[in-house]
């Protein structure tokens, strides 16, 4: 798609009022399941692999002030048409990422993976920092983020690096835990969120271990493992390691979900503003 004709869409939309107040905003999923033989009804298209995406995104998302899509992880080849409906994206957590994205062999003790899902969120992130758009990435989100901007990551936290911090529970059954963070108080991630020192819950087996180019370090766990990333060159990039979505009731996480929005209706407005001065310089 022609950038004019991605302005023009931009300004259709801006003019019927559909994303001015209340940003459209894509939401990825990297978790797919094939139902138990117990979950299936008669009248469903049983047995089938399915996208399963936790509703905790969606209610963020929207009490932040964004209007949440979920964007199918469909052919690579699609992905500039999916953003060109959205005004921001949104990368949520789930499975570990396979090491070949990052020209790495497989640890011995890698979780389960799945390339295809790897390649779309990864060509999401990089067609969004490409034009620029809003980029929040939670969890499994900001080690996509890292590794889309050329960054590796640890593939399991409980060997390598080690540290005395549990990041993952050792059964789903495990109470959740939880850890302090402290944050680069120059960073824009600690102005929206109003705090230096935060506790956030921890659900990872991998993380950030090289930094990709571009990416900045804000945030780190009481054993310095990265927490937090951020893009300081354009308007909105930020990565968290933590479940934001899963802290609803905490103010700065909520803040985090606000500011996504605004900047996605920031980027509305400016789309719009390109798409005028583009038609203008078009009739001249």
């Amino acid at each position: 798609m022609s950038r004019a004709r991605l302005y023009r869409e931009r300004r259709v939309r801006h003019d019927l009022g559909v994303s001015a107040d209340r940003p459209v905003v894509g939401l990825t999923t990297s978790e797919i399941r094939t139902p138990d033989r117990h979950e299936q009804v008669p009248h469903a298209d049983a047995g089938r692999r399915e996208l399963a995406l936790g509703l905790s995104y969606m209610r963020a998302l929207s009490a932040g002030g964004a209007a949440p899509v979920v964007l199918a992880p469909i052919d690579v080849q699609a992905v500039p048409a999916l953003l060109a409906s959205v005004s921001g994206v949104c990368i949520p957590g789930g499975p570990d990422i396979d090491p070949v994205a990052y020209g790495e062999p497989a640890d011995p003790d890698l979780g389960p993976t799945d390339r295809g899902l790897d390649r779309f969120e990864l060509t999401v992130v990089q067609e969004a920092l490409r034009i620029e758009m809003p980029v929040l990435a939670l969890c499994r989100g900001i080690q996509v983020l890292n590794v889309a901007h050329g960054g590796d990551l640890y593939q399991h936290l409980p060997r390598e690096p080690g540290g005395p911090v549990r990041h993952q529970r050792e059964t789903p059954q495990d109470p959740g835990l939880e850890h302090e963070v402290r944050i680069d108080p120059a960073s824009r991630l600690a102005g929206i969120l109003g705090a230096e020192r935060l506790v956030v819950n921890s659900y990872h087996h991998q993380a950030v271990r090289r930094i990709g180019e571009g990416l900045r370090p804000v945030a780190w766990a009481p054993d310095d493992l990265v927490e937090a990333v951020e893009r300081p060159d354009l308007p909105f990039v930020i990565g968290v390691q933590w479940h934001a979505e899963a802290m609803e009731d905490d103010a700065p996480q909520t803040a985090l979900f606000a500011a996504f929005a605004a900047a996605a209706r920031t980027y509305v407005e400016r789309m719009s503003s390109t798409a005028r001065v583009a038609e203008s310089s078009q009739r001249a």
